[in-house]
Order: C-alpha cells, then structure tokens, then sequence
C-alpha cells in the first residue's frame, strides 16, 4: 500500500484539531511548508472536508481524516479525497470498509489486547490513544512481545519526545496540539508554527536516519 509505505518513509504526520475555521488552510499550509508531507483533518474541525478536498488535489502530499466513527464519515472523507482514516476507537466494521477500498484505516488502541484485535480485524497501523505519561517506555514494551506492531503514538508526541518515541520502536509519530497551539491558531501566527514544523520534521528525520544506521 503506498500510504503505508509513504508513513514508513516520512515517520510524522501533522494532525490539524481546531475550531477556528478561518485558521484551519494556513495554519496547515503552515506545517507543510514546514516539511510534513502527510497531512490530517479530524472531522470536527469546520469544513473539515472542504479542507481535506483542497489538499488533497496537490500531488506530493498524502491527506487523511481523523475522528472517523462511522461508515458514514469514511465514506464522505474517502470521496473528499483522503487516503488515510483516523479514528479514537477501533471499529472492526470500519476496518473491514477500509480494507476492502485499499484505505489505510488507524484505529485507535490503547492496550496490547485492543492493538491485538485491531490487527486481526486488518489494521496495518494502530493509533496509541490516548497517550501514556511513559510514551516511549509503553511503545517499547508493547512491542517486547508483538513486534510486528506498527504503532503510531499522537496525543502527548513533542518535539521533545518524538524522537524517543521512534527510537523506541514507534512506526512513526503524529503532531497535534504541540504543532498547532491553540494561541498560535488564534493569533494567526503561521510562521511559528512553519517555524515549529520544519523543527519538529528535522528531530523526525534524525531520529529515524540514526536507528538506520
């Protein structure tokens, strides 16, 4: 799947949650500029399809949409163009749907019995939701016995802690509030944020060119 293989090489996304509409197209222009290539609406940001829509028309981006609880939002994101769905729980319905449409579906779990049955329902890629105090210690002991997980840590990933978190084994990392700060969103401050993103993408790469070698 070329998605999976685009988040295996990338190792971030930038996970856009607000609702401030007017800041919602250039504070994610913001972060791709900043060097994220993979991109993430959650349903509840206003107009969240229009944006996924927008974004989704240019070539060297992936865009996917998060907080999908039903068949219904999948398949409205799908049609938006998102290539990715995101959800806080894990539907083994909507994971068969996913499965069945070449959709990188993330579900989220929390437990190694939920990332269990998240992959046996056809996930390629479990969402760590919501994020223990001891990120990178949990990642790594959930893969002690599993390590053929793919785990995608997102609330609670710093800038601080990201690369920890991949050095632990993470199969990559999602970037949500402390990319997007609610202040810097109101205040429409874009260039921190741009600023932020090209820090957060570089930490990313580093950790990830180190565990190569």
């Amino acid at each position: 799947m070329e998605v999976l293989e685009m988040l295996g090489r990338e190792r971030c996304t930038a996970i856009l949650r607000t609702d401030l509409g007017h800041a919602v197209r250039p504070a994610m222009r913001a972060a791709i500029d900043g060097g994220f290539r993979i991109v993430e609406f959650t349903l509840t940001t206003p107009e969240a399809l229009e944006h996924i829509e927008h974004f989704a028309g240019q070539t060297d981006l992936v865009v996917g949409a998060g907080t999908v609880l039903s068949i219904e939002d999948a398949e409205a994101a799908v049609a938006a163009g998102a290539r990715f769905l995101v959800s806080p729980v894990t539907d083994p319905e909507l994971i068969g749907w996913c499965a069945s449409r070449d959709v990188l579906a993330i579900p989220g779990t929390f437990t190694p019995t939920e990332m269990h049955r998240a992959v046996r329902a056809g996930a390629e890629v479990c969402k760590l939701f919501p994020a223990p105090s001891n990120g990178p210690d949990y990642v790594k002991l959930c893969l002690g016995p599993m390590p053929s997980l793919r785990i995608l840590p997102t609330a609670g990933v710093t800038l601080e802690n990201a690369a920890a978190f991949l050095r632990s084994g993470a199969f990559a990392v999602g970037f949500v509030g402390s990319l997007f700060r609610p202040e810097d969103l109101r205040n429409g401050a874009f260039d921190t944020i741009r600023r932020r993103a090209a820090e957060m993408t570089a930490a990313v790469r580093g950790a990830s060119s180190r565990i190569a070698s």
